[in-house]
């Protein structure tokens, strides 16, 4: 069903435009295949959230987390059935614990620190099939990703009340910014530093 809509959309923008490369073509497949797999994520976890009640805290949770993932990037799944199991346990599971559960001051004072440090030392964290390249829009949404952390981090301060709809996205991107996932999935980290390699050679 994916191949299908990636075949028919891309037969029918070549149709109407002639002027794309291939590498044009590549990054198209790669935008269609995210925005595919996006909505039919979504569907999926929207019926599951509204079968468990949880639909509305499901979408605050996830607006919290997609404005801290958009800088900071992060660790993408090799394919769909993985990212979709993966997504799941994440967003609804993490979320899900972290509003029924009570959160101390001292847990959240040091998961906040932990995530600062981790995004000091890895965000924004890139896949393999997007090096972030740039040097400076690396330093700009390293800057960005921490500037949203830590407002997140005085929301949570102030309104301890939404702290189980922060601290979960703030939980989930300091683990998909960081080696880990890489590691366990076995893909490539920082891979802007092999491409800076293999210009220099």
């Amino acid at each position: 069903m994916k191949q299908a809509f990636l075949n028919q959309s891309i037969s029918f923008i070549m149709k109407n435009q002639d002027k794309y490369t291939e590498e044009d073509k590549e990054k198209l497949l790669y935008g269609l295949e995210g925005l595919y797999l996006t909505i039919t994520k979504a569907i999926i976890f929207i019926i599951i959230c509204i079968g468990i009640d949880f639909l509305k805290e499901f979408l605050i949770c996830l607006a919290i987390f997609n404005i801290l993932r958009y800088p900071a990037f992060g660790f993408h799944a090799n394919n769909s059935l993985t990212c979709l199991i993966t997504s799941g346990i994440l967003l609804i599971g993490c979320p899900y614990l972290c509003l029924h559960v009570e959160i101390s001051f001292l847990v959240k004072t040091i998961i906040l620190s932990c995530s600062f440090i981790i995004f000091l030392l890895c965000a924004p964290a890139d896949t393999v099939k997007r090096p972030l390249t740039n040097k400076k829009k690396r330093k700009m949404r390293k800057i960005a990703s921490i500037i949203v952390l830590l407002s997140y981090g005085f929301i949570m301060y102030i309104f301890p009340n939404l702290t189980g709809y922060i601290l979960p996205g703030i939980i989930i991107e300091t683990l998909l910014i960081s080696p880990i996932p890489y590691w366990i999935f076995k893909q490539p980290y920082q891979n802007y530093k092999k491409v800076d390699l293999n210009r220099n050679v």
